[in-house]
């Protein structure tokens, strides 16, 4: 194939089938399309995160929702793929390039509920009688929902649930749940910003390590896409989640383990000057969290955001953090 025939092949973006990857993917389809002036086509893949019905903690939870595109990159079918971040696994395989972390959107959790009910006054349900059943799938969202309704003095009862957004958000239609905490990110992406009763405040419910940015992946040796793709890097963004994924590594985590971890700015007037990192773990009822901070210039490099991860892990570890997570080598 010659070059010019190489430049008009259409570029193959490997991508989930869920309605939330196909537009995610779609929105970095057409910013490449823009860099390069190339067609890009979407291939459709089903991982087994998709088709098991179990719960993630029981299958796995690293990498369910990535193995299967990274096989096919690595095979040649495609010629990069998008992912959510929260989904990659700490260790990135040497044969891959992550090549782009494109500008974060909205990491917060939110919650969909009957009646445009916010948090508190779900909880408040408990104390009228029936706690209120809030459903997620998710060990970190419940330990933090459990621990909050605690600090009121009143209880929710947290349900583990699959399932794509439309299911989720189907079970308080139906009224089988009161609520679904869902990520922000995920439902804006979708043009349903409309159906959130609440933007869950991260002192209350710190978000899964990476949520809200994407993982932009090539083969490393595909020099040329490798340095296009890097044009949809936002480095502010690659630091911050550089630092949350090296906290969650540094814990020993899987990403089904009750984790949080959000680094955001401190701003000195207009310029950022500083990182602050916040991590928590606890029990999924609530009963134990440890949730520490530690702040730090802007990382200059991959180095110094990994540090800075490290470093409040360490201090987590020394809290008892080890204790609480299920999935931690022993």
């Amino acid at each position: 194939m010659n070059d010019t025939s190489a430049q008009q092949r259409p570029l193959r973006l490997g991508t989930r089938r869920s309605a939330l990857a196909m537009a995610q993917s779609g929105q970095v389809a057409d910013a490449v399309r823009r860099l390069t002036g190339r067609p890009v086509e979407l291939v459709e893949i089903t991982t087994y995160g998709d088709v098991s019905r179990e719960a993630l903690a029981q299958i796995g939870g690293t990498g369910v929702f990535v193995n299967a595109l990274r096989e096919r990159l690595l095979a040649g079918d495609i010629d990069f793929a998008v992912h959510s971040l929260k989904d990659l696994p700490t260790a990135q395989p040497k044969e891959l390039l992550l090549a782009a972390v494109p500008r974060r959107e909205d990491p917060r959790d939110v919650l969909v509920a009957r009646d445009g009910l916010s948090f508190r006054q779900l909880a408040e349900l408990s104390a009228a009688g029936r706690p209120a059943r809030i459903g997620t799938g998710s060990p970190r969202r419940m330990a933090q929902l459990n621990a909050w309704a605690r600090q009121l003095g009143l209880r929710v009862e947290t349900v583990a649930v699959r399932g794509n957004v439309d299911t989720r958000i189907g079970y308080v239609a139906q009224g089988e749940l009161d609520a679904v905490v869902l990520a922000a990110a995920g439902l804006s992406r979708l043009g349903r910003t409309a159906e959130i009763t609440e933007f869950l405040s991260t002192d209350q419910v710190l978000p899964a390590p990476g949520q809200g940015a994407l993982a932009i992946e090539c083969a490393a040796t595909n020099a040329p896409l490798a340095a296009t793709l890097a044009q949809l890097d936002d480095p502010f963004t690659r630091a911050a989640v550089t630092a949350e994924r090296s906290l969650l590594a540094a814990l020993e985590a899987g990403c089904s383990a009750p984790v949080g971890a959000l680094a955001d700015p401190l701003a000195d007037g207009q310029a950022v000057t500083e990182l602050r990192l916040r991590g928590v773990v606890g029990t999924t009822d609530g009963s134990t969290l440890v949730q520490l901070s530690t702040t730090g210039p802007v990382p200059a490099s991959e180095q110094d955001a990994v540090a800075l991860g490290r470093e409040l892990a360490a201090e987590m570890l020394d809290k008892g953090a080890a204790g609480l997570m299920g999935e931690r080598a022993h």
